[in-house]
């Protein structure tokens, strides 16, 4: 085990902040630590936040927390932010919001840039999980950078998935956004003190009621599913995604959503869905890292000069992009 990863695993907040940067970096440093680190990974509850910009992602996010360190859990939050033009680094926005957790040993704030990356999340956003779960917080809470209805892709890392909403963003608009209402767990209605709340509320529950009529579904790691003619896993009760109100500064709402998050873990638990989830997870690791290996090695293979003439034909529209493919896959095997 590396020095690093020793330190990691001892609480040394240093070496974890120092492990997390190489990630982003994809600093080669931070392969071997993070796979010693992970056969102490699975521990963690993972919680993706998602939801169109301005619900209030951040400050509820930081009021979660909040509600997780008096119950005496540990927390780990990654604030996807967007990238800045000039550094290529977070913006730094969400951590601003979140200050109120500075100096909370048990608390570990991470900013982290999308880098160009659609659907609210980073490349390395999974290494970076599998690090904070390591670590030994007990919550693992990723809040997407805001992407509206491409941000569906937290729900391949988080074992329990909050869609955010909030009144005044066009009501009807969010309800029918069905790519991003589908992955809901738990379904929240921040910032419910402004007017339109209710109005938004009545919109969210037409919208559950009109997708789920029997209420007879689940939700997985895909989100809710109907269950006309799949048998549940188990006899359990099947998983209807709540739909909460909160108001964030004031932290109302706040404990009735930690007590659905902990339902959610539970059903996952005592459904099997859980199991299911953390073999699809483990695929959808090896796949991601095994296509950027040989994107990679195919990409060292192939000469620079066959590469700029490559883009230049399909630019004066002389090749299609698929012809290409074909062209230097075969030159690829030509070489082997």
């Amino acid at each position: 085990m590396t020095a690093l990863a020793e330190a990691v695993l001892a609480g040394n907040r240093r070496a974890l902040s120092r492990l997390l940067t190489h990630i982003e970096n994809e600093n080669p440093i931070a392969a071997e630590a993070v796979a010693a680190l992970f056969p102490h990974t699975g521990q963690a509850h993972r919680i993706g936040i998602t939801g169109a910009p301005g619900t209030g992602k951040s400050t509820l996010v930081a009021a979660l927390a909040a509600g997780y360190r008096q119950r005496g859990q540990t927390v780990a939050v990654l604030a996807v932010d967007p990238t800045s033009p000039f550094t290529g680094g977070a913006v730094l926005g969400d951590r601003i919001r979140m200050g109120a957790l500075a100096g909370d040993k048990g608390v570990f704030v991470r900013s982290v840039a999308t880098r160009g990356n659609l659907g609210g999340i980073t490349r390395s956003t999974r290494q970076l999980m599998h690090v904070l779960d390591a670590a030994g917080y007990d919550r693992v809470i990723v809040e997407t950078v805001g992407a509206g209805q491409s941000e569906v892709e937290v729900v391949d890392m988080a074992h329990t998935t909050v869609v955010v909403e909030a009144p005044g963003l066009g009501d009807s608009v969010q309800a029918i956004k069905a790519g991003i209402l589908e992955i809901a767990d738990v379904l929240v209605i921040n910032k419910a003190d402004l007017p339109g709340a209710v109005q938004t509320r009545r919109a969210l529950q037409q919208m559950l009621e009109l997708g789920h009529p029997t209420k007879t579904m689940t939700s997985g790691h895909h989100g809710p599913l109907m269950q006309s003619q799949t048998p549940a896993p188990t006899d359990t009760e099947l998983w209807l995604p709540p739909l909460l109100e909160t108001v964030s500064p004031q932290s109302q709402g706040i404990d009735e959503l930690i007590d659905a998050l902990d339902r959610h873990r539970e059903y996952l638990q005592t459904s099997g869905l859980g199991q299911q989830h953390q073999q699809q997870v483990a695929a959808d690791d090896f796949f991601d890292v095994l296509k950027e290996t040989l994107f990679a090695e195919f990409l060292s293979h192939l000469p620079s000069d066959t590469l700029a003439q490559t883009l230049t034909d399909i630019q004066a529209r002389k090749i299609s992009p698929k012809e290409a493919v074909d062209h230097v896959l075969h030159e690829y095997q030509a070489q082997q």
